[in-house]
């Protein structure tokens, strides 16, 4: 029931199942393509109780769920009854290059990342078994074994045939046939075991090539198929086209992806496992450490899928990817860094919290650690990159490789096992991990969290806590606005929801003027006026910002009564502004006033316990560090 819900409230607030073109899942999230992101209220969603956080990003609009996501996604299926097999439509045509490559790589691989998964992590299974003398590569226990690991990853063309054609818009059963002729024993059998042989095809020499475990061939012979069949689908009559369409698109392009499309799409993949090779080995260290480094980054924004295929076709290449071993301390290293939090914190409910992301982290979902305990206090995410930075060095040291797929977690160590067995670079992961690990957790224990400031402080112009038997003056600011304070979370703009700029609250006006807060100095003031940077004497940095995207009025209902530079003295009046007509012109009147340098501060705190609030009443407490 608790999952119908949350499906339920997903599906309201994505603009309901009219606004969804597609719907795909992968570890964590859901990720939708809507015709509309204007109609979706993600900051609803981030707060509705079940997901972690909302990410627009790669042209997707992403929910992030945690482990649970297949279940709420196979609930929102069942209510906005989504056609899955639906074709792409022309509102996809306005996502960017890039928008649109991630949501091709993400509807390709994430609904084979189960299968995947597992099946790499088996495969380290068995070849511990074989070092561990448990079974003998001889045995049928190991031929058993070893079928059912591999096979995903033999059989991955026909997988991926028939994710990358239905993704396209054709018939994915065609993209299972158009895979399973690139790998049937009758071509196969032809290569009489070297690694590539020549044949004719109507006189036409054909280049075979093995296409076992192959990534980009069969995905772009799924591209040109896909083309084929919806041009023939224009062409043929109703009364046939089902059957005839598939049939030419099939005919043509099996035999050019033996004569064409497979040896050029095979030389660049040599090419593309080759060049990454070469820049990795400039300096493994330095490239490791980068890598690990921001791996995390690029999760939030979800543009990490566009790795996926580089992990895949370096493993079918070679055999073997030496890049998913520098994210495993990545992923740990911000999981350590929950854990300092959770170590360190007294507030119940941010322990609970942490210690679930703590869980979670350990099988590689670091998504509830990043959003809802790290990112929120900053410094333990920054903290968690820097022990990346350094397990990746040691990992790229030692140059460790991973010999299946599979994202990083407490299973993928036995991945890293060679054939010959145990070795060095298999420990320097384990040792690099730990290290990340440790380096974070110890960081964010001493450093992560801001000294609280204490509850009883007094609404006055000067505050004290106490601290140790000493007396630690904190600085008050007070209202520039009246109006009705919120909380920054509330403010319909991720820039500043997020405190990425700064923390403090915004106010919705009820009177039209901005006066200074303090005695200070005007350090900036926007030509549209719509935003004001003041100074206060003692070195408070405060950007006060009237309405969201209010810059698009190119100052229309806006008055400066100072300019920068201007020294003034605590209730001056600095901006005047019309509330009623800025919302006649469609714009949000909420006005955040934020400390832009709150890093310089230990904390910073809302002291109004009261909605409503008087310009020149205490706004904001700011604790010295």
């Amino acid at each position: 029931m608790k999952n119908k819900e949350l499906a339920d409230a997903i599906i309201k607030n994505v603009g309901g199942d009219s606004n969804i073109i597609s719907l795909v899942h992968c570890a964590t999230r859901l990720r939708f393509v809507l015709k509309d992101n204007a109609i979706a209220n993600a900051e609803t969603l981030k707060k509705q109780k079940g997901v972690i956080m909302v990410v627009e990003s790669g042209g997707q609009f992403q929910v992030v769920i945690g482990n649970n996501v297949s279940d709420v996604y196979n609930d929102i299926l069942e209510i906005a009854k989504i056609d899955t097999d639906a074709k792409p439509t022309a509102a996809k045509n306005k996502q960017n290059i890039l928008a649109k490559l991630i949501d091709i790589i993400s509807g390709i691989f994430a609904p084979t990342l189960a299968v995947l998964v597992t099946a790499g992590i088996l495969k380290g299974i068995v070849s511990l078994l074989v070092i561990s003398n448990v079974i003998t590569e001889q045995s049928p226990t190991y031929n058993i074994l070893y079928a059912i690991s591999d096979s995903a990853f033999y059989y991955l063309p026909i997988i991926l045939g028939y994710c990358a054609v239905k993704k396209f818009g054709g018939n994915p059963f065609m993209g299972m046939a158009l895979g399973g002729a690139m790998l049937h024993p009758g071509i196969s059998g032809m290569l009489g075991g070297a690694l590539q042989n020549t044949i004719d095809f109507f006189t036409i020499p054909v280049m075979l090539v093995p296409y076992q475990s192959s990534v980009i061939p069969v995905i772009l012979a799924a591209w040109f198929y896909s083309l084929l069949e919806k041009n023939c689908n224009k062409i043929f009559h109703d009364s046939f086209k089902k059957f005839i369409s598939p049939l030419c698109g099939l005919i043509i392009t099996v035999p050019l992806t033996f004569i064409v499309i497979g040896p050029i799409a095979t030389f660049l993949s040599n090419a593309v496992a080759s060049g990454i090779m070469i820049v990795y080995q400039s300096s493994p260290v330095i490239a490791s450490m980068i890598l690990a480094s921001v791996w995390q980054i690029l999760v939030i924004f979800g543009i990490h899928w566009g790795m996926i295929p580089v992990f895949m076709n370096n493993i079918a290449v070679s055999g073997s990817d030496f890049i998913i071993p520098i994210l495993i301390p990545a992923v740990f290293a911000q999981t350590g860094a929950a854990f300092g939090v959770m170590l360190r914190t007294k507030d119940k409910d941010l322990k609970a919290l942490a210690s679930s992301s703590v869980l979670s982290g350990l099988f590689g979902v670091t998504e509830p650690a990043i959003y809802g305990v790290n990112l929120p206090n900053k410094k333990p995410f920054i903290f968690g990159c820097v022990g990346a930075a350094i397990g990746g060095g040691v990992v790229g040291l030692y140059n460790t490789l991973i010999f299946s797929f599979g994202f990083p977690s407490v299973f993928t160590f036995i991945q890293l096992i060679p054939s010959s067995g145990i070795d060095a670079t298999v420990y320097a992961a384990i040792i690099a991990t730990i290290i990340a690990f440790v380096v974070a957790t110890v960081l964010s224990y001493i450093w992560g969290l801001p000294k609280a400031v204490d509850a009883s402080i007094a609404a006055s112009d000067t505050q004290h806590v106490t601290a140790e038997n000493e007396q630690i003056q904190a600085i008050n600011i007070s209202s520039p606005i009246t109006g009705k304070c919120i909380a920054l979370s509330q403010v319909n703009d991720p820039t500043f929801a997020s405190e990425l700029m700064g923390k403090g609250v915004a106010i919705i006006p009820s009177v039209g003027e901005v006066l200074a807060p303090e005695d200070g100095e005007v350090v900036s003031l926007f030509r549209t006026k719509h935003a004001i940077g003041f100074m206060t004497d003692s070195q408070v940095e405060i950007l006060i910002h009237v309405g969201i995207d209010t810059v698009k009025l190119d100052g229309k209902y806006f008055a400066a009564h100072v300019e920068m530079g201007d020294k003034v003295k605590k209730g001056t009046k600095l901006v005047s502004f019309d509330i009623e007509k800025i919302k006649q012109a469609g714009f949000e009147i909420s006005t955040p006033i934020i400390i832009t340098n709150s890093d310089d501060y230990a904390d910073v705190k809302s002291i109004n316990s009261h909605e409503a609030i008087e310009s020149g009443e205490s706004l904001l407490a700011l604790q010295p560090k």
